[in-house]
C-alpha cells in the first residue's frame, strides 16, 4: 500500500535480518521505498548522530507472521517496527506488541489518532478521487461526481476490494462521512452501498497495486480514479499534472509498535519520542507527502508544504477515519459479498 516496496524475501531475507540486525544497537523496520528513504533522512540519520549509535533501517512487506515468530521463540531482533491500522489491534490482542508506557511518550503533543495502548502513529495518509484535469472539462468535487457518469464522462478506477468502496459508496448516494459507519453497520446499509456500486460497475476498471491508477489517469484510460495521495504527488514530481479532491477523502495512519520481548526497550522508546517530535515531523513531511501527528508540526508547517498534506485543516474537515473496527468486525463478511459481487 502506499509506498511500500518489499525489500525482503520471508527465508533467506529473515535469516540475514535476524543475523545483520544483531550486529545493530537498534533495529527499526519500516515499509521501504520512498517512505523508508524519508523515514533515514528525518528520523534515523539525525537521532543516529545525536546519540551516536548505529540504527539500521531494514525494510518489509508488512508480514506480521515474522514479528509472531519472533515473540514466540524469544528471539526478537527487531526493536521498532511500523504496522497498518488493520494489524496493530491484532498484534496488540495476540500480544505480540509490547502495552505501552505512554508516561514515556509526548502523548499530549500527538493528534487524538495517533495514540493507541501498543502503538504511536507516525503519519497520516489518505485514500483520495484524483483526476486528470485534461481528461475532463470541468473538475469534480465529491464522489456524487464520481458516480455522475453523464456530467463527468469516462470510465472509473477503483481499487479491487470491499473496503473504502463501500465508504465512497455510501457518500456518493448522500451520506456524511461522520454517518457512514453508522450506515454500514446496518444491514441495510450494506444494501444501499452495494445498490450504488451496481450503478457504477459498467463503468469501473479494477486496480490492485499503487502506481496502476496513476498510469490508467495519465494514460487517459480513465477520467477519475480513487488513488493514494503519495503517490499523486510522486507523480506530480515525476512530470505528471494530477489533481486531488480532498473533500469525502479517507484518512488512516501508520504505527510504530514494539515487538513484545524487545531486548532494547529504553532505546526503542527513545527512537519513537524522536520520531514523534516537531523536528522530526516537519523533517519528514517535508520529504514525503504524509501529514504529520505532531500538533505543533502541523501547525508550523509552510502553508503551501501543508496544503497537500491529508490532515491539513482544509484537507480533513469532511474526510472520514478509516473505521479498524467497524472492518475488524466486518470485513470477511464485506470481502465475500464484495467477492462474488465483482465476479457476476
Amino acid at each position: 500500500m502506499k509506498f511500500k516496496t518489499s525489500l525482503l524475501t520471508l527465508g533467506l531475507g529473515a535469516a540475514l535480518i535476524s543475523h545483520s540486525a544483531l550486529a545493530h544497537d537498534l533495529t527499526i523496520v519500516n515499509f521501504g521505498g520512498a517512505n523508508g528513504e524519508a523515514q533515514q533522512v528525518a528520523f534515523i540519520d539525525p537521532l543516529k548522530k545525536q546519540l551516536g549509535i548505529d540504527i539500521i533501517n531494514v525494510a518489509y512487506n508488512g508480514e506480521q507472521a515474522r514479528v509472531k515468530a519472533m515473540v514466540e521463540t524469544n528471539n526478537v531482533v527487531w526493536d521498532v517496527v511500523e504496522v497498518e491500522t488493520a494489524d496493530i489491534g491484532r498484534g496488540c490482542d495476540e500480544g505480540y506488541y509490547e502495552q505501552l508506557d505512554w508516561s514515556k511518550l509526548p502523548k499530549d503533543e500527538l493528534i487524538p489518532e495517533a495514540v493507541h495502548a501498543c502503538g504511536v502513529g507516525t503519519f497520516v495518509w489518505s485514500t483520495v478521487l484524483a483526476y486528470n484535469a485534461k481528461n475532463l472539462s470541468q473538475a469534480p468535487a465529491s464522489w456524487a461526481d464520481f458516480w455522475n457518469v453523464d456530467k463527468f464522462p469516462g470510465k472509473r478506477a477503483l481499487r479491487k476490494g470491499a473496503r473504502y468502496n463501500m465508504e465512497f459508496a455510501l457518500m456518493a448516494d448522500g451520506v456524511p462521512p461522520a454517518e457512514v459507519y453508522d450506515v454500514l453497520s446496518t444491514p441495510e446499509g450494506v444494501d444501499r452501498a452495494f445498490a450504488k456500486l451496481d450503478e457504477l460497475k459498467p463503468h469501473i476498471q479494477w486496480w490492485e497495486a499503487g502506481a496502476q491508477p496513476i498510469q490508467m489517469l495519465a494514460a487517459g484510460d480513465v477520467s477519475m480514479s480513487s488513488a493514494y495521495n503519495g503517490r499523486i504527488e510522486a507523480a506530480n514530481n515525476d512530470g505528471q499534472s494530477l489533481s486531488i479532491v480532498w473533500n469525502e477523502s479517507i484518512y488512516d495512519l501508520d504505527y510504530w509498535v514494539i515487538p513484545t520481548g524487545s531486548p532494547n526497550m529504553e532505546r526503542a522508546y527513545e527512537f519513537i519520542r524522536y520520531a514523534s517530535s516537531n523536528a522530526a515531523q516537519k523533517a519528514y513531511a517535508a520529504e514525503i507527502a504524509y501529514g504529520p501527528i505532531n500538533k505543533q508540526a502541523i501547525a508550523e508547517l509552510s502553508p503551501e508544504l501543508l496544503s497537500n498534506r491529508p490532515n491539513a485543516p482544509e484537507n480533513i474537515k469532511n474526510a472520514l477515519l478509516s473505521g479498524y473496527e467497524f472492518w475488524v468486525d466486518h470485513g470477511e463478511e464485506l470481502d465475500q459479498r464484495f467477492s462474488a459481487w465483482s465476479a457476476r
